[in-house]
């Protein structure tokens, strides 16, 4: 399917008040399973936008069969940030992990010119996640749920992966392949978890064009925008805010958890 690029597509605030009209948006308050995950189940365990603070988060990180973290673990990708996440996704006992790593953000942050000059120097900072699989359009199929990681976002400050709204980023998701159980971004869609303070949708109008119309998964990961944290869903796909800072930058919403049925016939081993 061919999907065109929304007339509105640079403006996503006004574009989400047209396309809202027809739209459905619930807001979802799901609490972690207390219990372990049934055979037929796989339980995932998200996070987003850890930021290099993993070491002040207070909350524990439940147990799950897969663990994804939807980008923004550093503060700007050195190369000693990467190999700290590294050492913090080993740290947990967790079965499985897969995620949409952000390795070279540059946010507007009071960083030293040291550290920004180191992390743009590093190369190949991607072989230092030994301990995760790291997705950049890319997929993985884990007990037969299909799960693609896809980095990129609309053009926001100077950080890493931007792409110019419209056609650039509809390229990207076009990409995405329309059998996708879960599909990881770092950037939401507009209209869901992508609400600024400030009141400006900062969403992907040919994201959400994409994954209604074309992907159709059953969850979307993403975050980006802390603010946002949370889950909804249009009634048709779980649309989920994984945030783990908040918007003045601390560690304070806890992972989002969810189970997910397995294909017919397929159980955990």
């Amino acid at each position: 399917m061919k999907l065109a690029v929304h007339p509105l597509s640079k403006n996503p605030t006004a574009a989400w008040e047209e396309l809202s009209q027809q739209q459905k948006v619930v807001k979802i308050n799901a609490k972690t399973p207390n219990t372990e995950s049934p055979s037929d189940k796989l339980r995932v365990v998200c996070m987003s936008d850890t930021h290099s603070l993993t070491p002040f988060i207070k909350f524990d990180i439940p147990m799950g069969d897969i663990f994804i973290h939807a980008g923004d673990f550093t503060k700007c990708g050195s190369l000693h940030e990467v190999i700290e996440f590294n050492s913090w996704i080993a740290s947990g006992d967790r079965h499985k992990h897969t995620g949409t790593s952000i390795l070279d953000n540059i946010p507007t942050l009071g960083i030293s010119k040291d550290v920004l000059a180191e992390a743009i120097q590093t190369h190949n900072v991607k072989d230092y996640l030994t301990n995760c699989v790291y997705l950049e359009d890319a997929e993985v199929v884990l007990h037969g749920i299909k799960i693609y990681g896809t980095p990129w976002q609309p053009e926001f400050c100077k950080w890493a992966f931007n792409v110019p709204r419209g056609i650039q980023c509809l390229s990207k998701w076009e990409r995405i392949p329309s059998d996708t159980d879960i599909l990881v971004t770092h950037t939401p869609p507009v209209g869901h978890g992508d609400l600024c303070c400030s009141g400006v949708r900062a969403g992907c109008v040919e994201l959400l064009t994409t994954v209604q119309n074309r992907v159709k998964p059953k969850y979307h990961v993403f975050g980006h925008i802390h603010e946002g944290y949370g889950i909804s869903t249009d009634g048709k796909i779980i649309f989920i805010n994984a945030s783990t800072c908040d918007l003045n930058y601390l560690p304070s919403n806890p992972p989002i958890v969810f189970d997910i049925t397995l294909p017919p016939g397929i159980q955990k081993t």
